[in-house]
């Protein structure tokens, strides 16, 4: 049963409690502070507070008396009323001193229950574990006596295959030539036969060796006592006392043959290496490759061959572009100089050429640089042998690839990281050299096509030997990386052309408002950019930058050409025998920019879809504004054709001739068709094919409606035809060049129908033989609706012809149109809607007539024929 204070005892039950201080609080009438209320002397005089005033001690003295006789009443009056409760905890005490007693009697057993179980296990235990520590000495003296064993083996059997190394002669002494009396073939058998047995005791002896290497390094882990110990009692983190076969005496014996026996064994196989690689031969870099893995150095050799390889590419590199070794060959060829400064004095090294030397320097670069090209072939040859073997052999008892093996120490494959490594040195190389020095600066940029067609050499000698390809369609990314390493030269190249284009620019526009460009301008500056994509042709990459390069050049043409453009209407005017000077400036402007265009659209036939893809919107940009400047002339000059041609209608066709009258003169429009054309090519356009088809259209028309028509009267049209094909041939003619290519014949098919026109009755037997074109104007009524007789004319011509012989009337004389009119609509509406409408018109003669007319009723019917068959 347990006993608690009342609350009000609270005070003295306190740790802390001081009867002194009790007693004072008491005898000057002051509350004793509780524990809570307590405060430590430092928090007083944090704020400033005073001890409460001590009382005088007599005083404190009575007041104590009193209140311990106060405290002993109250103890006394607590005895009283709690007494049985005292003594049932009295009795209870001695209770427990009965149970204190029993307790102390089993902790005694247990006590002589531990001293037993010490008694046997404490002892067995301490020689169980010197027992289990002699066990494992002798596990470890046995594991070392095993790897000794072992170790001596194999340093034995590689004592034996060194022995026959040292029988026989080296690898590189099979490739020197024999005695003159041994068979070549016999002796050539017995050299592999001897390689073969030396390349397989290699490949032993550096497995022996690696295996050697094995045995000596692998630690030989000795635990001790303290680590049984701790793996007993679950703890961590005890030390293992390691050593290797390098601390056994019998072992540092041999340890001095090893490593000689290895350093001759790695320097055999760097031989075989070096032999195979310059002698191209895969069955001996194979071998260097199996000894190598044999040796577990693989990774370490691979990684340190390419990087020679890839170090001896700046070397190359820069023998080509040094200055200063330029300078010393150049002036090493230069006989002549140097036996006039050797009496002398001799100069300082040059860094640029005079004027007398400059061939000589830039036929001495040109040889380095081949040079340069030659060792970068070697180089990429090895590389690519090294990369092949090893992708090819691999390991006869591991099955791993070489390749594989040696990743392990590359970033990348052996070809990927030779041609980072030689894009980027000839990069830095070309980039410094263009820099220093203005010489190589400026040969190097005009003659970078020169340049470029040596790395097609370089590509073409790597392609047997790697996955390259460089041609007009397919550039493996290789070839592409190492092109873009020279984009510093061909910026240069770029920049040369560029400024040779706006040179041939300004030259043509120099006249300006006064001297504007014409053809010849025109036909100079289309050969400039020709020229130009030509020098490119045979490289894809260089000729998509200079198609690249041609786009703001002809931008440029056609801004100028427009600002020099004149709008007013003086300008697109042709009255008179004389042309307005705005009409003419604008005439040659259009001139030029139409022979431009037309040489640049030849290049369709001489580039590639590449280029073609990049300058053909700028071409039909060209097209578009030549047709925009032409628009407007051509306008006024067909409304002039259009007007003179019309005059054919003046001439009495329909009349016969006089017996006698004599045919062989032109009609006076013909006359002044021919002079109105002269005019036009030499004042305003010259061999505008579409001008030309232009008036053969509107002739045909005007010829076809001519009624009406009797056998003089077509005799007269064909002596015109004539006439008129040799004034179109003179307007086509380009008598600047002394001869008459093109001519009429340019034309196409309005030519055609021209011809079909225009043939007379003596001439008809020798076209149906010679199966040419059939004349229209001399077929007989059946024929007409044969489509053999009139092939090469237009339906509407024949229905025409037909109408014209017949008393139906044609459209325009149906509606009321005059012939020029009539014409005029023709030119604008579709030959649909033109077959249409002269078959309105038969459905209304043929209403209108209601049958009486036979023989137009039989004209009728052969257009309704030629009307269906043209559908």
């Amino acid at each position: 049963m347990s006993f608690s204070f009342p609350p009000e005892f609270s005070t003295f039950t306190a740790l802390d409690f001081n009867p002194s201080d009790y007693a004072n609080a008491i005898l000057s009438g002051e509350p004793y502070p509780t524990p809570a209320d307590t405060k430590p002397d430092h928090v007083l005089s944090k704020f400033n507070l005073d001890p409460p005033a001590r009382e005088d001690l007599s005083e404190a003295i009575s007041k104590l008396t009193y209140n311990i006789d106060d405290v002993t009443k109250q103890i006394k009056y607590l005895v009283a009323q709690h007494h049985e409760d005292l003594l049932s905890q009295a009795a209870s005490s001695n209770e427990l001193s009965g149970s204190l007693t029993s307790i102390r009697a089993n902790i005694d057993e247990l006590d002589n229950s531990l001293e037993k179980l010490q008694s046997r296990v404490h002892k067995p235990y301490h020689s169980l574990q010197s027992h289990v520590a002699r066990l494992q000495y002798l596990q470890q003296a046995s594991d070392i006596l095993r790897r000794t064993s072992r170790f001596v083996t194999l340093a034995r059997r590689l004592q034996i295959q060194i022995t026959e190394l040292e029988d026989e002669r080296p690898i590189t002494e099979y490739h020197k030539p024999q005695e003159q009396n041994a068979s070549k073939h016999a002796v050539l058998d017995v050299n592999q036969e001897l390689r073969d047995d030396r390349e397989r005791v290699l490949a032993k002896a550096a497995r022996s060796l690696a295996e050697l290497a094995t045995c000596l390094d692998e630690p030989l882990v000795q635990p001790t006592v303290e680590v049984v110990l701790s793996e007993h009692s679950g703890q961590h983190g005890a030390k293992l006392d390691q050593t290797t076969l390098r601390s056994v005496r019998a072992v540092t014996n041999h340890i001095p043959f090893i490593e000689e026996s290895r350093t001759k064994v790695i320097g055999e196989m760097e031989n075989l290496l070096y032999s195979g690689l310059t002698s191209r031969d895969s069955a001996a870099l194979a071998s260097s490759l199996q000894i190598a893995y044999n040796l577990r150095i693989l990774p370490e050799l691979v990684q340190d061959l390419v990087s020679d390889l890839t170090k001896g590419l700046d070397d190359i590199v820069h023998n080509a572009f040094d200055v200063s070794k330029l300078s010393k060959d150049a002036l090493t060829k230069d006989t002549g100089y140097i036996s006039q400064t050797s009496s002398t004095y001799k100069s300082r090294i040059r860094t640029e050429p005079t004027n007398v030397t400059a061939a000589q320097w830039a036929s001495t670069l040109w040889g380095k640089l081949e040079i340069m090209l030659e060792g970068l072939t070697e180089c990429c040859t090895k590389v690519y042998l090294l990369e092949k073997v090893l992708t090819i052999k691999r390991d006869v008892v591991t099955q791993t690839f070489f390749l594989e093996e040696a990743m392990k120490s590359l970033d990348n494959q052996p070809s990927r990281i030779f041609w980072t490594a030689m894009a980027r040195t000839l990069e830095k190389h070309i980039r410094d050299t263009v820099k220093s020095s203005t010489f190589l600066q400026q040969t190097l940029g005009s003659g970078y096509p020169k340049l470029i067609r040596l790395f097609h050499a370089f590509f073409t000698k790597i392609a047997p030997h790697s996955d390259t390809m460089y041609t007009q369609t397919t550039q493996s990314p290789e070839t592409v990386l190492i092109i873009n390493a020279l984009s510093n030269l061909e910026s240069l190249y770029l920049s040369r052309s560029t400024l040779k284009m706006n040179e041939a620019i300004s030259q043509a526009f120099s006249g300006g408002f006064r001297s504007p460009p014409s053809a010849t301008e025109g036909l100079n500056l289309a050969r400039v950019i020709a020229n130009e994509l030509d020098a490119g042709k045979f490289d894809p990459l260089l000729a998509r930058s200079l198609a690249k390069n041609v786009l703001p050049i002809v931008n440029s043409v056609l801004m100028r050409i427009d600002a020099l453009m004149i709008r007013d209407r003086s300008a697109f005017t042709l009255t008179g025998t004389a042309a307005s000077s705005q009409l003419i400036s604008n005439a040659q402007l259009t001139t030029c920019l139409y022979q431009c265009w037309s040489m640049l659209e030849r290049l369709k036939t001489e580039q590639s879809d590449a280029v073609l893809k990049i300058i053909q919107p700028s071409l039909q940009e060209m097209r578009k504004s030549c047709d925009n400047l032409l628009e407007p002339i051509q306008t006024s000059i067909r409304r002039e054709i259009s007007a003179i041609i019309s005059k054919l209608h003046r001439i009495n066709l329909g009349k016969t001739a006089d017996i006698g009258t004599s045919l062989t003169s032109a009609s006076f429009y013909i006359r002044d068709l021919a002079e109105k054309l002269t005019f036009i090519k030499t004042e305003v356009l010259s061999k505008v094919v579409s001008i030309a088809q232009f008036t053969v259209k509107t002739f045909l028309l005007h010829a076809s409606i001519a009624k009406p028509l009797s056998e003089s009267g077509k005799l007269q049209l064909a002596n015109d035809m004539t006439e008129l094909e040799f004034a179109l041939n003179a307007f086509l003619a380009d008598s600047s060049q002394g001869r008459h290519n093109g001519g009429v014949e340019s034309i196409g098919d309005e030519y055609t129908a021209l011809r079909a026109m225009r043939y007379s009755r003596t001439s008809y037997s020798r076209i149906i033989t010679e199966k040419e074109i059939r004349p229209l104007l001399f077929l007989d009524n059946e024929q007409l609706k044969s489509e053999a007789l009139t092939n090469g004319l237009r339906p509407v011509l024949v229905l025409h012809h037909i109408l014209v012989r017949s008393t139906v009337p044609l459209p325009h004389a149906l509606h009321g149109w005059q012939e020029a009119e009539y014409v005029r609509w023709l030119d604008e509406h579709s030959e649909e809607e033109a077959l249409a409408l002269i078959e309105g018109g038969l459905d209304h003669w043929e209403k209108v007539s209601e049958g009486e007319d036979r023989e137009g009723k039989m004209y009728a019917d052969l257009a309704r024929t030629v009307l269906r068959e043209s559908v």
